[in-house]
Order: C-alpha cells, then sequence, then structure tokens
C-alpha cells in the first residue's frame, strides 16, 4: 500500500513539474493535435506525462494519449503492469474532483442521521430508477448527511417532480415518499420559486452526465448508484467532517 501512495504521488509531481518547465512543447503539441481530433473538438490542455515520453490529451474528462509529432492516438488506460495501478484512472479522478464547499448546500435537500459525520452531496433526478435504487442503499446507513441536488435532465415531468417536492412543506420527507414508495407529492403553487435552473448550470459545470453523481467531503466523487459497502469502503478512505 505504502508503494502504491508513494507511485500515486510521484505521478502527481510529475505532472505538475513538467507543466511549467515544458509548457511551450506541450502548446506546440496541442496545435498539433486539436485539429486531427475532429470538427469542433476543444482540447482544455496537454500535459506531459512521466512515461513513455507520451502527452495527455485532456478534453473535458476525457483523456486520451499522443506523441511529441501527435502522428499517433493512444486511447485506453494507462496500467503499471507491477502494481496494477491505473494511472489514467487516477489522473482523471484528480481532475474530476471539486470543491466542496463551494456547492451551493441551501439549494440542496439536506438528511441527517446518527451522528451526520460522513457527508455526501448526490445529483438525482425524480425519474432515475438507479437513483431510487441508491435512495434505498442510504434509508439503511447510519452517520450519514446527505444533501440531495434534484438535477432534472431526464424530461419535462422530472423538473414538474421536483417542484412538487421542493414546494411541499417537509421537502425531505416529499422526496422519500417519491423516490422510496412511488408516492407522489401535491401540485406546488403556481407562484413557488425553485433552484431547477441554478442547479442544472451547476451539474453541467462540474460534468454531471448522469444521475446518480455522488460527491464526497474531499471533492472526489462516484458517477452512478454505489451499494453500501461500496460507500462504506469509500468512507473509510476519508477523514471524517463535521456537518453543516
Amino acid at each position: 500500500m505504502m508503494y502504491l501512495k508513494q507511485c500515486i504521488a510521484s505521478l502527481l509531481i510529475g505532472f505538475s513539474g513538467l507543466a511549467m518547465a515544458e509548457s511551450s512543447q506541450e502548446a506546440a503539441v496541442k496545435k498539433l493535435v486539436e485539429p486531427r481530433l475532429g470538427e469542433g473538438v476543444k482540447v482544455d490542455s496537454v500535459v506531459k506525462t512521466p512515461y513513455m515520453g507520451m502527452y495527455e490529451v485532456r478534453m473535458g474528462s476525457d483523456i486520451v494519449y499522443t506523441d511529441e509529432k501527435a502522428q499517433f492516438l493512444f486511447v485506453g488506460n494507462v496500467f503499471d503492469t507491477k502494481t496494477g495501478t491505473n494511472y489514467t484512472k487516477i489522473r482523471a479522478d484528480e481532475l474530476n474532483k471539486i470543491k466542496f464547499s463551494d456547492l451551493p448546500l441551501d439549494s440542496a435537500l439536506k438528511m441527517v442521521k446518527g451522528n451526520g459525520k460522513r457527508v455526501i452531496a448526490v445529483f438525482e433526478d425524480p425519474n432515475c430508477g438507479y437513483c431510487k435504487r441508491f435512495r434505498k442503499t442510504l434509508a439503511g446507513m447510519d452517520n450519514i448527511t446527505v444533501y440531495t441536488f434534484m438535477y432534472n435532465i431526464l424530461s419535462d415531468d422530472s423538473t414538474v417532480k421536483s417542484k412538487n417536492i421542493w414546494c411541499s412543506a417537509d421537502k425531505n420527507k416529499a422526496w422519500d415518499e417519491w423516490m422510496l414508495n412511488g408516492k407522489a407529492a401535491p401540485a406546488a403553487a403556481v407562484n413557488c420559486v425553485t433552484p431547477h435552473e441554478k442547479i442544472l448550470a451547476l451539474g453541467r459545470k462540474l460534468r454531471v452526465n448522469g444521475t446518480p453523481a455522488i460527491f464526497f467531503a474531499d471533492g472526489s466523487r462516484i458517477p452512478g448508484a454505489v451499494d453500501s459497502a461500496g460507500l462504506e469502503e469509500k468512507f473509510a478512505s476519508l477523514q471524517p467532517v463535521k456537518a453543516n
């Protein structure tokens, strides 16, 4: 485990160190590779990697690799055959991290169970079957704080359901009644204001392309539903965070 941590640290230091020393070379590779990736494709960054002289080409959360002449394109994950470390996944996870404290938690539903020390934020659509399954997983856990952002991306009906829930007297109860029991909230008043557009913009900014999307206090994320064992394993790797 210590060796693996040293490998990861060396990899990240290598990226940050080389980014400044070789910025002109990376810019040259970016200029070459971008027009070769297809019309309308925008390259966000090019960074020389610490292995095989390859360059990481990042487009949003997608990563591919190329050579210094941008002649060849490598698509897939880079593994260390000795340790089994997936360097591409480590890099992608690092790039996808957010600053948890920047989330507009006042625009989310808040559920606290037990001491609430284990904190997550979840983007969910009320018509998402996987979200409903994940909600059942959360119902069986303790000592957790869950901030739920209603991220309405599946249909217009999602927006209607979320508005009805947001405008209910007890938002959390209305959400659970729908997600766990299929009981719809009563129709909202016409003049009730929801954070729908704000959350939609936030999700797009954070590149949330599907639901559920789970964010942890260290800024890391898990895209998609995870079972209780997976959540417990993730929480065990994090430092406790005091709920707001």
